[in-house]
């Protein structure tokens, strides 16, 4: 099993890619075939069932297969961990900011003020 810190490097690693971002965009709109997938793409097939490997590794997308057909889906919670992350990292920035701006506020340390 994984640790939070490793599914996470696995998460914003797959989603490092413009190709399986666009996948993830895709699917977002719901299940689709590794063909219909592929369908817009200016790759081989054998490529994009590539990407989409590194997406299912990272968790991001399951996929099953019902005859010869392969159909990928979404798992939304494995994307909801990189935006907690995200969310976290922008709560902490947004207050180290709102302390910059006390800071640089207090009279006395603007430009144009006479001490």
């Amino acid at each position: 099993m994984l640790n939070h810190d490793e599914a996470l490097d696995l998460v914003f690693r797959a989603l490092g890619d413009r190709t399986r971002r666009a996948l993830v965009e895709r699917l977002v709109r719901g299940p689709a075939s590794v063909s219909e997938l592929a369908a817009p793409l200016t790759m081989s097939l054998a490529a994009v069932v590539q990407h989409l490997q590194v997406l299912e590794t990272a968790g991001i997308v399951r996929s099953e297969k019902v005859g010869r057909v392969r159909t990928c889906r979404l798992e939304p919670e494995v994307l909801r961990t990189g935006e907690h992350w995200l969310g976290h990292q922008r709560t902490a920035w947004e207050g180290r900011l709102d302390r910059l701006g006390d800071v640089l506020g207090e009279p006395g340390t603007s430009e144009g003020s006479t001490t």
